[in-house]
């Protein structure tokens, strides 16, 4: 097996998923930055999300953002609109590459129409947007509100990840570039496929990433069986051996999707995800 496909990290403790870290999590008071140029559109949202016992930090530009950000932790963004034309999409750039803000929920409020010459987001610039919801004004904070709400519960709810390879060094490697994301936890790992069915059944992840070739029971059968025993466990096949004939297999015995580990790097974070949320992946194009 080639092992050097993934990138390798330090390799971190296991971050098991307990209960009471999640009660923890819940408990602590969500921070939330909203970014508007309209004082009285950010007056009100502050106050709406402020009476829901919210932290609110309200700023009305991209350098202020910016500081703010750069102050700590956040769990939600709300970027609203802002002068002159285009400011708003470049805080949007800005946030998606940022490491502390790349991975938060956030919402995009546009300009109404007959304002997006001055302060609302171009066509070209709103295909390349990239948020959990996209709205356009006049948008009252109270409708707001359970939208918000709904995206804090989902983010909260971090993805248990299973991690099944016989080679130390490639569970290293995926377990660093997982561990990287604040929506994923690796619960376990696995050595072979009789080990990965064992602790599927004792750990309950979300996501199982599962190598095909390794000794005692290989990832195909393992899949079949966790998906016959544990069907709320989405696989996601991560295997040097991305043949045809593999790729079909995989399909058959239940995998949601599959990935080379040529583009691991590139496709892991996202397609873990997308399996999570019960999309399956497209087909890999075979060598």
């Amino acid at each position: 097996m080639i092992m050097g496909q993934v990138p390798l990290l330090l390799q971190t403790k296991t971050n098991y998923y307990t209960l009471e870290g999640k009660e923890e999590q819940e408990m602590k008071t969500k921070k939330i930055l909203i970014v508007d140029d309209e004082l009285d559109f950010l007056s009100g949202l502050q106050t709406t999300f402020e009476a829901k016992e919210y932290e609110v930090a309200a700023v009305s530009s991209k350098a202020e953002a910016q500081e703010r950000i750069r102050l700590g932790e956040l769990d939600i963004i709300v970027l609203g609109t802002m002068s002159p034309r285009g400011e708003a999409s470049s805080l949007h750039k800005w946030l998606t590459q940022n490491p502390r803000t790349k991975n938060l929920p956030l919402v995009v409020i546009d300009a109404p129409l007959e304002k997006r010459l001055t302060s609302g987001w171009s066509i070209d610039e709103g295909v390349q947007m990239e948020a959990q919801e996209y709205l356009t004004k006049p948008v009252e904070p109270a409708t707001l509100l359970p939208l918000i709400e709904a995206l804090l519960e989902r983010a909260a709810k971090r993805i248990k990840v299973l991690i099944v390879d016989d080679h130390t060094v490639i569970r290293d490697g995926i377990r660093a570039v997982l561990t990287l994301q604040k929506d994923i936890t690796v619960v376990g790992e696995a050595v072979d496929g009789k080990d990965a069915v064992e602790k599927t059944l004792q750990l309950l992840p979300d996501v199982v990433v599962m190598d095909i070739v390794m000794p005692v029971m290989n990832g195909l059968e393992a899949t079949r069986q966790i998906c016959k025993e544990r069907p709320e466990t989405k696989v996601l096949m991560l295997t040097q051996y991305d043949d045809e004939e593999n790729i079909a297999m995989s399909e058959q015995v239940g995998a949601y999707g599959f990935i080379p580990k040529r583009a691991a790097s590139s496709q892991l974070i996202t397609g873990v995800r997308s399996v999570y949320a019960g999309q399956r992946l497209e087909k890999p194009a075979a060598l």
